[in-house]
Parts: C-alpha cells; sequence; structure tokens
C-alpha cells in the first residue's frame, strides 16, 4: 500500500505536479505581478468620471501602455527565455501609466507592474543554493589543514606532474 509521503516532508522534484515545476521553471510572480498591474490600470479606466483623474493623450496611451503590461507579463510567464528586455520593457512602460493611465491605476497597477519587473529581472534560474560565509571559511580552512597531498589524491593527479606536465607542452 503506497500512499503519499508523511506531512511536511518536501516531495522530490520528480514526484511534484506538472504546474509545479512550471512555476518553478520561470519567474512566475513576476509576470503574474506584472500582468495584475496592467489588467488593474485597464479596470480604472472604465472608473466614473468623478474618480478619474487624468486619462492623457486623447486616450490612446492610456489603453496602450497597460495592455502591453498585460503582454509582457504573458510573455514573461510563457517565454521566459528573453526575461531581462521583458522586464526592463515592462518597468518602463508601467513607470509611463502614471502619466497616461489614472496615475498609473491609481498606483496600484504601477506599483505591481514595477514590483513584477524588479522580481522577473533579479530571478535565476537554476542557481545553487546559498553558501553562508561560515560555511565557506570552514570549508577552506579544511582544505588548507589536509594540504595539497590530500587534495592531489582525491583528485586522483599529482600536482607536481601535472605542472610539469603543463611546463613541457608549451
Amino acid at each position: 500500500m503506497s500512499g503519499p509521503g508523511p506531512a511536511g516532508v518536501p516531495q522530490p522534484v520528480a514526484e511534484q505536479d506538472a504546474f509545479t515545476r512550471w512555476v518553478y521553471g520561470r519567474p512566475f510572480f513576476g509576470g503574474l505581478w506584472l500582468t495584475l498591474g496592467g489588467l488593474w490600470i485597464l479596470v480604472t479606466m472604465k472608473a466614473s468620471v468623478k474618480v478619474v483623474l487624468h486619462v492623457g493623450m486623447q486616450g490612446v496611451a492610456g489603453y496602450l501602455l497597460p495592455t502591453l503590461m498585460v503582454l509582457l507579463g504573458l510573455l514573461i510567464l510563457f517565454s521566459p527565455a528573453q526575461r531581462l528586455f521583458y522586464s526592463i520593457t515592462g518597468v518602463l512602460i508601467s513607470m509611463g501609466t502614471w502619466v497616461t493611465s489614472n496615475l498609473g491605476g491609481f498606483m496600484v497597477g504601477l506599483l505591481l507592474g514595477v514590483a513584477g519587473s524588479i522580481l522577473t529581472f533579479g530571478w535565476l534560474p537554476d542557481q545553487d543554493p546559498r553558501v553562508s560565509r561560515r560555511e565557506r571559511r570552514g570549508s577552506a580552512q579544511r582544505a588548507t589543514q589536509d594540504g595539497p597531498a590530500a587534495d592531489a589524491g582525491r583528485n586522483g593527479t599529482d600536482a607536481p606532474t601535472a605542472q610539469a606536465v603543463t611546463a613541457t607542452a608549451q
């Protein structure tokens, strides 16, 4: 009888569902926030006349920039290989909505767009887990205590022989 593992124990990546692997393989929350920021601005464009502060440029840019924000957010989600270009363009367009679209959707859409673009810009795929400074120092001290002879034996090569071969090859 096999069932799910005990509660609180993280599952290996191979056993996670496809959606979870898809989310972790891209800057998901950055793209989501940029998309939501653009949608929020588009929704606030339909606000009543008493609430609207500034539409700007005959309304064309007021609808164009948030639509581009939604498009860039979706491109980040479905094509993360070009995330740097999309995130830089997204932050510039988000800042442009301040002038064209009700102060960037009353600041909510603008902040969502900028934060999503920053999250996307900072996302790095397949990054090794960070090692603390204390652990790095400990491993460096262990390496110096073992000496070069221990390192040469572990690698399977003799350091002086490898240097001599390199010197003669030149």
